[in-house]
């Protein structure tokens, strides 16, 4: 039976509960973030933490726990569980709220430790596809728990057989997908979007491992461009690095992944052996 970290107490997922008057359940305020384990070691706990804390910020949200507190709360709960991989999930809700409205600066914070899940071999060997809809974040910087509109393009993208849904904003421009960063090889450089989007963790190290084999852009995307592009990948902390083979109905490139893909992914494979080692 799985422990999960419940405001205050370590509880086993089935006792695991919040009332009914948290505002996370009646108005879906409340924030998270998302971390793996690599070889049993949580990766960049420290930055995901802060990243929650910023993200809470944002949100006008009042954290009474420090980055420490948090890190040593997630490395509990993890450690009362007993699995080879993990994702960790730190959640902080609105808390309790007597008008059904207002925070009271009282959130609560859980922790949820679950087995990592296993993506399919194919994804890295031969590529995936993605489709691309018209949405944007309301917050971009911030990990809200309000995961509806991306629910619904995680749906309409299964429904047209793509693994991934990158948002397209009103000015037709690529920000990223429901749940990772983008990534595109025009004419020999790397270019990513970096405004109108959350950025990821791993982002941050792919764009420092890709410094070794390709120039970097980091600007506006074009969605026209995006899909003349000659390499495309997708970056996440459950997915790592996913090539990108299919836009829609556009094949990007030859329909396999590329050089560039390759080469970075064979480094961020290694680095993160190596941190873990």
């Amino acid at each position: 039976m799985p422990m999960y970290y419940v405001d205050g107490r370590f509880v086993p997922a089935e006792q695991a509960v919040i009332p009914v008057d948290d505002l996370a359940i009646l108005r879906g305020i409340g924030v998270f973030d998302l971390l793996r384990t690599y070889a049993g070691k949580p990766l960049f706990l420290k930055e995901h933490v802060q990243r929650l804390i910023d993200s809470a910020r944002q949100t006008g949200l009042d954290l009474p726990w420090s980055h420490a507190e948090i890190c040593r709360i997630a490395l509990e709960t993890l450690g009362r569980n007993d699995l080879e991989e993990a994702n960790i999930r730190i959640i902080v809700t609105g808390g309790s709220s007597p008008d059904f409205i207002t925070p009271q600066g009282k959130p609560r914070l859980l922790v949820l430790v679950t087995p990592l899940p296993k993506l399919p071999a194919e994804w890295y060997a031969d590529g995936a596809k993605v489709v691309t809809l018209r949405a944007e974040r309301r917050i971009p910087g911030a990990k809200s728990i309000d995961y509806l509109p991306a629910a619904m393009a995680l749906r309409q993208g299964k429904d047209r057989g793509a693994v991934e849904a990158i948002y397209i904003d009103r000015n037709d421009h690529a920000l990223e997908g429901t749940t990772s960063n983008l990534f595109a090889v025009i004419d020999g450089r790397l270019v990513t979007p970096g405004s109108g989007i959350l950025s990821g963790i791993t982002r941050k190290v792919v764009l420092d491992l890709a410094t070794a084999f390709v120039p970097i852009d980091i600007r506006d995307l074009a969605r026209s461009e995006l899909l003349r592009a000659q390499e495309v990948f997708i970056t996440g902390t459950n997915k790592g690095l996913v090539p990108v083979v299919q836009i829609d109905e556009t094949i990007i490139g030859d329909g396999r992944p590329g050089r560039v893909t390759r080469s970075i992914m064979a480094a961020l494979r290694d680095s993160l052996t190596h941190l873990t080692a």
